[in-house]
């Protein structure tokens, strides 16, 4: 808890117009910076810091960036003196629910019928895990988005990407395109030559439902690559 008998670090004793609950309350939740709608997740600071303080070393600790302070493990968190394991819960599940509302808005079925559109939509879904995850979208006829699914986790040369289930899926959600999809935690977006092997293997089987390959789209933080676009399909 704050140390109340401290003035420099009590939020309690700071004038009303610097309390990040007292602003929120007043002026609305966009007039706060970062630092402060963190502090309101913290609660409390601790005897040396206030909350706000505390707020700005997190941020500190992700590059003041809050995609690389979604990133963060809780134990990454908890390496701030003041931040246990109850506040860090607290900042992960409040990064996590922004993270899911920025998905949720494009999930009303969209039309995904280019590549930028595609990337667009796998960007937040895929950029953030630290290890290559296979994904594919299932659409209908007219491009829209019947189904996502992460396929499996661990890269194509780690994990072994069977068409037969991506295809048994695609019957069940009555898919006739399908878009195939994996990250690059690295940030490099060039496709390797398993990339290239696999998205041939499950476009030959997919022939055989005729069921159409739309694209294979690799995504990382510096965007995404299209083996439709670059002639690869």
């Amino acid at each position: 808890m704050d140390n109340f008998n401290n003035p420099s670090t009590s939020i309690k004793n700071w004038a009303i117009d610097d309390r990040p609950r007292e602003k929120m309350v007043l002026n609305g939740a966009n007039t706060l910076s970062n630092s402060e709608l963190i502090a309101i997740l913290i609660n409390n600071g601790s005897k040396e810091k206030s909350a706000v303080e505390l707020a700005k070393e997190i941020l500190q600790l992700g590059s003041n960036n809050l995609v690389e302070l979604g990133k963060l493990s809780l134990k990454d968190l908890q390496k701030i003196k003041g931040i246990g394991q109850a506040k860090a819960i607290t900042i992960a599940a409040a990064l996590e629910l922004g993270n899911r509302r920025q998905v949720a808005s494009t999930l009303d079925k969209p039309v995904l019928n280019s590549s930028k559109k595609i990337g667009n939509y796998l960007q937040p879904l895929l950029k953030d895990y630290k290890f290559e995850v296979f994904a594919v979208l299932f659409l209908n006829q007219a491009c829209k988005l019947n189904h996502f699914e992460i396929i499996s986790k661990g890269g194509i040369t780690g994990t072994v990407v069977d068409p037969r289930i991506i295809l048994k899926k695609a019957l069940e959600h009555d898919a006739t395109r399908i878009v195939l999809c994996h990250n690059h935690p690295s940030g490099n977006l060039n496709p390797s030559r398993a990339d290239e092997t696999v998205t041939l293997k499950i476009k030959q089987a997919a022939t055989y439902f005729d069921i159409q390959i739309m694209d294979h789209i690799i995504v990382s933080e510096e965007g995404y690559f299209s083996f439709s676009d670059e002639g690869l399909l």
